[in-house]
């Protein structure tokens, strides 16, 4: 089976640095290097495509730091910071780097890094991935882990922005993974985005009321415009079911 590559671009405002960072990516057969930029305003609009899965991102520069263009995406790709100063690792690790770069960066480090960002690139594309009809094991991104949970036991998710809470009878998980992203992984004939905010599993609604959906106790909105189409998803179930 061909290897699939990470598409990945490269953020500094350095000449030399991104040239010396692009020829370490024609080393590494698994990456692909798209396009480089001297600026993080520069890289916005590119990655606003959505197709790029790795981003080797300069902290220090000018206008817009890497830190803060980081904590600006709202679904942001694997990302390895490169920096001069060591104590920016502990930011790097708070906003889930893959890994942080000193310079001047040498080949060993940087192949490093880059592998480990390709082991989060196989699970992430693993983890969202949708399951069988007969699988209802999921795993799901949690701090540097991937716990695996069955999806029929979540009652609903809730968005957190670049973080999504998901709701169990007896517990609460907080998963590095954005609801979108989420939404994707899961099975579309059991789970319904009644809200902006909210993905419930439809088998465990006890009650749809007015603008309100109850599931064990708990009352959630439904918007407008999402009540009609969660009447007919849950009535088309129950007909199925029989």
């Amino acid at each position: 089976m061909e290897q699939k590559k990470m598409r990945c671009i490269i953020v500094d405002d350095e000449p030399l640095l991104r040239q010396h960072v692009a020829e370490m990516t024609e080393q590494v057969n698994f990456l692909e290097l798209i396009e480089t930029f001297p600026s993080a305003l520069s890289a916005a609009p590119r990655l606003q495509q959505g197709d790029i899965d790795l981003i080797f991102l300069d902290i220090n520069m000018p206008y817009l730091n890497g830190i803060d263009f980081l904590e600006s995406l709202e679904t942001p790709p694997l990302c390895i910071f490169i920096t001069a100063y060591s104590e920016y690792a502990l930011e790097g690790f708070r906003l889930q780097a893959v890994d942080y770069l000193l310079k001047p960066i040498v080949f060993q480090r940087f192949f490093q890094a880059a592998t480990k960002a390709y082991q989060q690139f196989i699970q992430r594309n693993k983890t969202l991935s949708e399951p069988s009809a007969n699988d209802t094991m999921l795993f799901v991104r949690q701090g540097d882990a991937f716990v695996k949970i069955s999806w029929t036991d979540i009652l609903y998710a809730e968005s957190m922005q670049n973080y999504t809470k998901l709701h169990f009878k007896e517990r609460i998980l907080t998963i590095h993974q954005t609801m979108l992203a989420l939404e994707e992984a899961l099975p579309n004939n059991h789970f319904f985005r009644i809200h902006k905010s909210f993905l419930v599993n439809v088998n465990h609604i006890d009650i749809i009321a007015g603008g309100r959906v109850y599931i064990a106790d708990q009352e959630l909105p439904i918007s407008r415009t999402k009540r009609e189409e969660l009447l007919q998803n849950v009535v088309f179930r129950k007909l199925l079911s029989r």
